[in-house]
């Protein structure tokens, strides 16, 4: 065991669970007052949740050795049996390296499972019943995420043994799977009241910022932890999520300016998140200079992406889709063009680097997958909620509040 490596990844754990609340409050400052805490609520209830499934069967399915086919793991690790404080000897070794514990790569990828699921919330902000998104999240943790990190992050999963596909940090696994899962949920759910005929807007930008600087800071143990050790890999993702980020959060805040003549505090930190998401699964594999094109296209794209669910008509309430899905996506497909096989021989080169299309073909393929199964899976289940306890909060309810109909609190009582 490698003691410094052991400590970074702790930290790393720790900062990526730090992400979930940082989550909460970005999205909790775009919802209107009335239903603050219920956003706030949807997040924070991942924690709980999804901590108990990964232990007890979420682990063994995305990490367990594999059961056939490099489709899912099996149930040697069920309850974290025979998951321990000591090196892995099993196939994890191949991919996580073998100077960290199974405990701890086990924590790490749980913080993982739990902001996944936790980033659908904004989609289904201001109507979803709580009693719902908690049966929904326990579901969604087994039977969607668990499998997509078996394929994509365990040694033997097939979208990373056979297709050659490579996710960094969770570009298909975290962004594709929770933006494809988003829109399946959304369009199930339906709009919310007004959505298109009344001017719905944020309640509380400050708290929306103070979120984004929370992901911020957590995103580079998201990314820099990926690496699995304190070393130059480590800080080669470090310093490409850092560039990503703020080239993205200036060029949306830009082209704000150019557009509309102003530049808003919710575009600099929806560009910034864009750009974290879009090197995620990159920021192993590209370098300042891809990451600072990576940042510039996240900014524009996304940004453009906004009018998605105008176009198609879904109410998608802070632009998981815009942001996560087509971040996601755009991040996944970068690495076939600016991968450079010398920062990291987990893949070839990419097609701006002399490795011509293959690296490309192998991600669009991978993104392809990943959207596919959430999207179809997600909307099999939300279907499935919907018909047998109902998805949405009633009418009444949604008008009233979901802070006071569901929780019976209010954010903000002022004295009389």
């Amino acid at each position: 065991m490698n003691t410094g490596d052991t400590a970074w990844m702790l930290t790393s754990s720790a900062l990526v669970l730090f992400m979930t609340p940082g989550l909460a409050l970005f999205y909790g400052g775009m919802v209107r007052a009335k239903n603050a805490l219920g956003m706030l609520m949807k997040n924070f209830i991942a924690m709980g949740i999804v901590t108990v499934t990964w232990i007890v069967v979420g682990y063994t399915l995305a990490f367990g050795p594999d059961i056939g086919g490099g489709l899912l793991g099996g149930f040697d690790y069920f309850g974290l049996k025979d998951v321990s404080n000591v090196i892995p000897e099993d196939e994890l070794g191949a991919i996580h390296g073998a100077t960290v514990p199974d405990s701890v790569i086990m924590v790490f990828q749980m913080m993982f499972a739990i902001i996944t699921p936790a980033l659908i919330s904004g989609a289904i902000a201001e109507r979803m019943k709580f009693t719902a998104w908690v049966v929904f999240i326990a579901i969604w943790s087994i039977v969607v995420y668990a499998p997509m990190a078996h394929w994509v992050w365990s040694a033997n999963g097939f979208i990373f043994k056979d297709l050659k596909a490579v996710d960094f940090a969770g570009g298909t696994v975290v962004h594709i799977n929770a933006g494809a899962a988003a829109l399946a949920a959304v369009l199930v759910l339906g709009p919310r009241l007004g959505f298109r005929r009344e001017i719905i807007r944020p309640h509380a930008l400050p708290l929306t910022l103070l979120g984004a600087g929370m992901l911020w800071f957590g995103w580079f143990g998201f990314n820099s932890g990926s690496a699995f050790a304190a070393n130059g890999l480590a800080a080669n993702a470090f310093i490409v999520t850092q560039i990503a980020a703020g080239v993205a959060g200036a060029t949306w805040a830009l082209i704000e300016h150019i557009r509309h003549g102003k530049a808003t505090t919710l575009g600099f930190a929806s560009g910034a998140v864009a750009g974290l998401v879009a090197i995620t699964p990159a920021s192993g594999f590209v370098g300042p200079v891809g990451a600072i094109v990576i940042g510039i296209a996240a900014g524009v794209i996304c940004f453009l992406a906004l009018q998605i669910k105008f176009k198609a008509n879904f109410d998608d309430a802070l632009d998981v889709v815009a942001v996560h899905l087509v971040g996601g996506v755009l991040g996944s497909l970068m690495v076939g063009l600016f991968a450079d096989s010398e920062l990291n021989p987990l893949t070839s080169d990419g097609l701006f680097f002399g490795g011509g299309v293959e690296q490309l073909g192998r991600q669009a393929v991978a993104v392809v997958i990943a959207f596919a199964y959430s999207f179809v899976l997600t909307w099999v289940l939300a279907r499935i909620l919907d018909v047998t306890m109902g998805l949405r909060a009633t009418e009444a309810d949604e008008r009233r509040g979901l802070d006071l109909a569901l929780h019976e609190e209010q954010s903000y009582v002022l004295a009389e």
